[in-house]
């Protein structure tokens, strides 16, 4: 008896892939009309894998078949991702680089739409070279833990429009950096630009270690229009345990709920 066929988002996906990135689907290994590459048109190269794989391929404890889309993500990012239900380590390619995505439900349609277009511009052309310059995250959303940090008291001592954070992944001079205060206040709370980024600095207690720190400067204290958890899962920020870029449909949905003055 044949495998019952996997409920799937793949031809959403593959709708997706053609209007956004005007991708045809392509299938480039003989024999298999199931393994869809999607590429860039400029040169060729790939920016995600479609496939049909059993789950125990992924580890699970489940039988039968499911389509995965495989998309490459900044490494540093990477282990924030794979925390979400239904992202993996990359089946059948580089596990530091690439995410397998599960396409039978589990992971909002957001998400996968966030993910993809982060691994087409992670993909794209080098600055340099001619062609579209490459991308790198420039907005991010980085974990305040009110039980080991106060956000008020930082505040409070900055007597020059600046105070000093946990350096965040690769946050460069100039990036937006969005503060989210966790439980019980569970929401984005802070716009700030980074002025300086890897200060050092030697800190460590049982809860926290801090080798390197950024000076971030205070744009805006985001408390009329909460910017909470529920908000943010719509948009496909299930948790935010580790920096992490911003989603564009967030992006919107915060610049018009604080225009600015």
């Amino acid at each position: 008896m044949a495998e019952k066929r996997p409920k799937s988002s793949r031809p959403w996906l593959l709708k997706l892939a053609l209007e956004e990135y005007e991708t045809e689907r392509d299938y480039p290994f003989a024999g298999d009309d199931h393994t869809a590459v999607l590429r860039h048109a400029d040169r060729g190269k790939w920016y995600g894998l479609i496939m049909t794989i059993p789950y125990r391929r992924l580890g699970l404890n489940q039988e039968g078949l499911v389509h995965v889309l495989n998309v490459k993500a900044d490494p540093i990012l990477a282990g924030s991702f794979r925390c979400e239900s239904g992202i993996y380590p990359a089946y059948h390619m580089n596990k530091q680089s690439w995410l397998s995505i599960l396409l039978d439900g589990t992971v909002p349609k957001k998400t996968i739409r966030t993910l993809l277009d982060i691994s087409y511009s992670l993909t794209a052309p080098k600055k340099g070279s001619g062609k579209k310059g490459a991308f790198r995250i420039s907005k991010w959303i980085v974990p305040a833990n009110p039980k080991f940090i106060s956000m008020e008291e930082i505040l409070e001592e900055d007597e020059n429009g600046t105070f000093c954070f946990k350096q965040s992944s690769n946050v460069c001079v100039g990036d937006t950096v969005y503060i989210y205060v966790a439980a019980p206040v569970s929401a984005i709370r802070y716009q700030c630009e980074a002025v300086e980024v890897n200060i050092p600095d030697d800190y460590q207690d049982e809860n926290l270690r801090v080798t390197r720190l950024m000076r971030l400067r205070l744009l805006k204290t985001l408390d009329r229009k909460p910017i909470d958890l529920p908000l943010l899962r719509e948009h496909g920020v299930l948790s935010v345990r580790g920096p992490r870029s911003i989603p564009l449909s967030l992006l919107e949905e915060i610049n018009r709920a604080y225009p600015d003055e």
